[in-house]
C-alpha cells in the first residue's frame, strides 16, 4: 500500500530496483571470461585448476580475490530514499 504522492507498488519497485542494481554490480566484477592465470597477478602463488575451471578468466588467487573485494566492500549501497527533510519540503 502506497501513501500519500507515491503510486501503488512503489516500495515493491524500490526494492527490485536495488536486487537489480546488486546484481549489476556483482555481474560487472565478473572476470570477462578468456585463459585463466595460472599464477596470480598480485602475489604470484599458483591458482588452482579446480578455480580456474569454476571461474573462467580468473586472475587472483582466493586470497588476493577476498582482499580486493574487501577494499569494495567500502563504499556504501545506493539510498534511494530522500531524506525525511526532503520529504517535508
Amino acid at each position: 500500500m502506497a501513501g500519500g504522492w507515491a503510486k501503488e507498488g512503489a516500495v515493491q519497485q524500490q526494492i527490485d530496483d536495488t536486487v537489480e542494481d546488486a546484481v549489476a554490480q556483482a555481474r560487472s566484477r565478473l572476470p570477462a571470461g578468456g585463459e585463466g592465470a595460472e599464477h596470480c597477478e598480485e602475489c604470484g602463488a599458483p591458482i588452482p585448476e579446480a578455480r580456474r575451471q569454476a571461474i573462467p578468466g580468473v586472475r587472483l588467487c582466493v586470497a588476493c580475490q577476498e582482499a580486493h573485494d574487501a577494499d569494495g566492500q567500502a563504499s556504501a549501497p545506493f539510498n534511494r530514499r530522500a531524506s525525511k527533510d526532503s520529504q517535508l519540503r
